[in-house]
């Protein structure tokens, strides 16, 4: 299944690559250690929205952006559901839901408003769906589907309707994230050998490579200025959180620590990055200022 595919992709250790001499301290904002990834920002700054499985059990949950308690966002589910997203106007959110059949599941895209309520299917299930994401304008909601064979990208409007295939290489395409201005996507993808950040025009066309090496390269997150793109690599020998150019370069290892660093997500003034990390022996949330 791809999402147990997207969460080890970085587990994998590669040739270690550069560094860099400024090492920002995060500020841990979990302290429990259970599972956690696919964070997200409130557009008005206050919300985290992520990923956590808690008794056995993966949901989204919520909690106040400077720490707090964490609850769940839609307790009635009891099937597994995770990888949320704002809206841009935060009053709605996509995530994938899992009706589990079988030995994998049948995955969907359901969007609800961000208190949970109003919940319902916006995607059925075709195949693995994953990784939903509203462009800025709220207008197409962008994710991933094995619906032709391999992982690639699609577009669906916020109805559900109009879809479009935006890749179709036979390698693995994903992580989408939109640049702020809707006009470009940035994601990972196999095509050249290991995991790579590409970013492509907004229609599919246009694609370039970004990162190079036999390193994984994933989760790529724009910067909301557009100037520049977090992700998550191995490229320091474990997975740490990088920074660089929207061109590819100016290359920088923000995070730096021997721990598994991922998930990476920007604060909607761009000022601060918020990921997850086994730094302190579990898997937590921290924030760490960017300048």
């Amino acid at each position: 299944m791809i999402r147990f595919i997207t969460f080890a992709l970085l587990a994998v250790l590669a040739m270690p690559g550069p560094c860099s001499c400024r090492e920002p301290v995060p500020t841990r904002i979990t302290t429990d250690g259970s599972f956690k990834q696919n964070i997200q920002w409130s557009p008005d700054g206050k919300t985290l929205l992520f990923t956590r499985i808690h008794q056995g059990k993966m949901a989204l949950w919520t909690m106040p952006a400077d720490g707090g308690e964490m609850k769940r966002l839609l307790p009635e589910h009891k099937e597994p559901h995770f990888d949320g997203h704002f809206s841009k106007d935060g009053k709605r959110i996509v995530y994938v839901y899992d009706n589990l059949q079988g030995t994998d599941g049948k995955l969907r895209i359901n969007v609800c408003a961000a208190d949970g309520s109003d919940d319902k299917t916006l995607i059925p299930h075709k195949a693995f769906e994953e990784s939903p994401r509203w462009s800025p304008d709220g207008k197409l909601v962008l994710w991933v589907s094995t619906r032709d064979k391999n992982p690639d990208l699609y577009t669906v409007d916020a109805e559900g309707k109009n879809e479009k295939r935006l890749t179709s290489d036979i390698a693995y395409d994903l992580h989408p994230a939109w640049s702020s201005d809707g006009k470009q996507i940035a994601f990972s993808s196999g095509r050249s050998g290991r995991q790579k950040i590409h970013v492509m025009a907004a229609d599919g066309s246009g694609t370039k490579k970004l990162t190079d090496g036999e390193f994984l390269d994933a989760w790529p997150t724009w910067r909301p200025d557009g100037k520049q793109i977090a992700f998550a690599s191995n490229r320091s020998g474990n997975s740490d959180i990088w920074l660089m150019n929207a061109d590819g370069t100016g290359l920088v290892n923000l995070t730096n620590n021997a721990a598994q660093d991922t998930s990476p997500t920007w604060s909607p003034d761009g000022r601060k990055l918020a990921f997850v990390s086994t730094r302190d022996g579990g898997s937590d949330i921290y924030v760490i200022e960017v300048k």
